[in-house]
């Protein structure tokens, strides 16, 4: 996310203009967010803060992600269990598949999901947020092996 001093120096300088402040818990947040990996959720990054800094509170991990997302620092999107997750610095919009069987879960980029996308604008009018699509489903290995979806009848 950051490579450098300056670059954690332009971030303070963009809360600061914010009107917030630079506190040792928003330099905890971006040192756990430089060391993640795809999606992680809230819970997970104030559990990660707090192994840091124990004084680590919620409340100021979801307003500075709110304010990173608001900085393209940080993209919220949902899991297929509806939770809130984080991506830091996506490279583009994107959904996701889950599978129900194995918990496998793969990014859908802009290409794959032009033709559902353009029908829900063709048809309906309606403008998709991909970043917030969640498409549950089963995996083509997951399918073979004949698993089913819970809740399904065989």
């Amino acid at each position: 996310m950051m490579s450098s001093a300056s670059s954690a120096e332009q971030l303070r300088d963009r809360l600061r203009s914010r009107g917030l402040r630079w506190t040792p818990q928003r330099r905890t947040l971006l040192v756990v967010l430089e060391a993640a990996q795809g999606h992680v959720t809230g819970a997970e990054l104030v559990e990660r803060c707090r192994a840091i800094d124990p004084a680590t509170t919620p409340s100021t991990v979801y307003r500075t992600l709110d304010v990173l997302e608001d900085l393209g620092i940080v993209q919220h999107g949902h899991g297929a269990d509806g939770r809130e997750e984080f991506h830091v610095r996506p490279e583009q919009e994107h959904g996701h598949l889950h599978c129900a069987a194995c918990g496998g879960t793969w990014e859908i980029d802009e290409r794959e999901a032009t033709t559902i996308v353009n029908s829900f604008r063709e048809e309906r009018g309606f403008e998709v947020d991909l970043s917030h699509v969640t498409v549950v489903g089963l995996c083509r290995e997951c399918s073979s092996a004949g698993n089913q979806q819970p809740g399904s009848s065989a």
